[in-house]
C-alpha cells in the first residue's frame, strides 16, 4: 500500500548578528552572544514567523549561545519552548576556531575551502562532507517526528547552507555560493519523495510560505 502524502516544512533560521559577525570564524566556542542588532533581528525574525498561517509547533536550536538567544523570541511568540539539539550544531572548526577571518584567508588552505569544500577537513576539527551528513540527519529525524507540521529549526550560516544546498541537489563544493545572511529563513519541505526548497535567505516576508 502506498503511503500517505507528507509535507513536513522546515524553516531554517540563522542565529542574529554578534559582535564578531564577518570578522571571526566564531566557530562553537562559548560565550558568545548576540549584539544589540542581533537582538533586534531575532524580536524580527520572531514576528515574521509568528504571522504565519500555519503556525510551527516546535522550535528546535542549536546548544550555542548566540543560536539559543535568537531562538527565545521565537518560541515566546509561539507559546513553545525550545528544544536543544546537537545535530544543529556549528560545524567544528578545530584549530581555527575564534581565528580572524582576514587571517585565515591569506592560508593556502583558504581555496580548498571556497572551491573544493568537499576535500577539505578543519585542522583538529569536523570536515564539511561529515557537518553536511549530520544537519541533514537530523532535519530528517525532526520531519519524521513532525510529519504534516511545520517547525523551526535555529542553526548556523555553514549548516544552513549544507542543508539547502543537499536539498537542491547542488554539489558540496558549490555550497559556499549560497549566502545566509543572519536570522534570514530559509525553508525545505520533506515530502515521501523528494525535498522542496521554498525559499533561501529569505529577511522579508514570509507570506510565499502560506498554503496555496
Amino acid at each position: 500500500m502506498a503511503s500517505s502524502p507528507s509535507f513536513t516544512t522546515i524553516l531554517l533560521v540563522r542565529h542574529g548578528a554578534t559582535a564578531t559577525t564577518g570578522t571571526v570564524l566564531p566557530g562553537r566556542a562559548a560565550g558568545l552572544h548576540l549584539a544589540e542588532k542581533g537582538v533586534a533581528q531575532a524580536e524580527g525574525v520572531a514576528q515574521r514567523i509568528a504571522e504565519l498561517g500555519k503556525k510551527p509547533v516546535a522550535v528546535y536550536v542549536s546548544p550555542l549561545e548566540r543560536a539559543r538567544e535568537t531562538a527565545a523570541p521565537i518560541a515566546k511568540a509561539l507559546k513553545l519552548r525550545p528544544v536543544a539539539e546537537r545535530g544543529l550544531l556549528e560545524c567544528d572548526f578545530g584549530s581555527w576556531t575564534g581565528k580572524k577571518l582576514g587571517l585565515l584567508r591569506r592560508k593556502p588552505e583558504w581555496k580548498a575551502v571556497q572551491n573544493a569544500p568537499s576535500t577539505f577537513r578543519f585542522p583538529e576539527g569536523e570536515s564539511f562532507a561529515e557537518m553536511q551528513l549530520r544537519m541533514w540527519s537530523t532535519l530528517e529525524k525532526l520531519a519524521r517526528t513532525h510529519r504534516n507540521r511545520t517547525i523551526v529549526v535555529v542553526s548556523h550560516a555553514d549548516t544552513i547552507k549544507a542543508a539547502v544546498t543537499y536539498a537542491m541537489g547542488v554539489p558540496l563544493d558549490l555550497f559556499q555560493r549560497t549566502v545566509i545572511s543572519t536570522c534570514s529563513v530559509s525553508a525545505i519541505a520533506f515530502t515521501n519523495s523528494t525535498p522542496v526548497v521554498l525559499c533561501v535567505n529569505n529577511t522579508g516576508s514570509l507570506k510565499e510560505l502560506a498554503p496555496s
